[in-house]
């Protein structure tokens, strides 16, 4: 597909313009993990580079990712209201405000003080919550039905399909785990996702059998929908859409194009997968960005 935008529509879908020399504050509100590269611990780092104040939020602390046995988490829920309510008594100022993993329902009730801080912030939600058609373990169905709630006011939304089905209620069937989605399959996910309340949408990680690319598609209020794509690797990495969405997140604070940002993400987690690919234990230890992170600071 990969249409181009109209001169209008590619302008409209900037969603944010840096202003000279000002470094923007990304409040990130997301779980902190020991071992296995996610969440901020690609988060800080990826905004950094793109220029970005990054101000963490830490919704859980996690030993390492949830793919390793024996994993330990301390649930944060408790001190967050306190955290915030500190920073508003500093005067703290945010830009963007990106959350991600969460570890409550009631961490919802969280970003909403945060929205309600920072009134005029981009509202990124990445709905970190299930992939391949399985919910996370931590996941209750009160944490996702709170996490569609959120998904409904976000100015970005980046769900991959399993993600998608939660918010709009629908089923997960066979095909949610990213194969055999038509184009206008596709579009209709994506344009029910914008009329329950997403201005914008990024559907993540869309690979139908037998084909070697992997599809995302981008659309929104004021921009039509365009699929962007890339290689796709044979192999899965934890920390991929964490990367992912960072990286959107990293090209739109840097004024590019909604489009622009998604195809940016795309190659960017792809080439990371080859990096990955030749660390020991690559598999286990999560996706390697480090020697990229010089193209996240071109951007700027």
């Amino acid at each position: 597909m990969n249409e181009l935008l109209s001169e209008e529509a590619a302008k409209s879908s900037v969603l944010y313009q840096r202003d000279g020399a000002y470094i923007p504050r990304v409040g990130a509100v997301h779980d902190l993990c020991g071992y296995g590269k996610c969440s901020l611990g690609v988060a800080i780092p990826v905004l950094s580079a793109a220029g970005c104040d990054v101000c963490p939020v830490p919704t859980g602390l996690f030993s390492s990712h949830t793919a390793f046995p024996g994993w330990y988490m301390h649930d944060t829920t408790d001190m967050i209201k306190d955290y915030l309510a500190a920073w508003s008594g500093i005067g703290v100022e945010l830009d963007a405000i990106y959350s991600g993993f969460l570890g409550a329902p009631e961490q919802v009730d969280r970003i909403r003080d945060l929205y309600e801080m920072y009134p005029n912030a981009l509202r990124v939600v990445d709905p970190v919550m299930a992939d391949h058609g399985k919910v996370y373990p931590t996941y209750t169905p009160e944490l996702c039905a709170a996490m569609a709630e959120l998904a409904a006011g976000a100015d970005i939304l980046t769900p991959n399909l399993t993600e998608a089905a939660i918010i709009l209620g629908e089923p997960i069937g066979e095909n949610w785990g990213g194969t055999n989605i038509s184009d206008e399959e596709a579009t209709r996910i994506l344009e029910a996702l914008v009329a329950k309340g997403a201005k914008h949408v990024v559907l993540k990680g869309i690979r139908r059998e037998g084909e070697d690319v992997v599809r995302n598609f981008v659309g929104g209020v004021d921009c039509p929908v365009v699929e962007v794509h890339n290689e796709y690797l044979p192999y899965m990495l934890h920390g991929t859409g964490d990367l992912y969405a960072s990286c959107l997140l990293a090209a739109i604070m840097c004024g590019r194009t909604l489009v622009e940002a998604a195809q940016f993400a795309g190659e960017f987690v792809r080439d990371a997968m080859v990096v990955s690919a030749q660390q020991p234990e690559f598999e286990a230890r999560g996706v390697s960005f480090e020697p990229l992170l010089g193209r996240v600071c071109n951007l700027l």
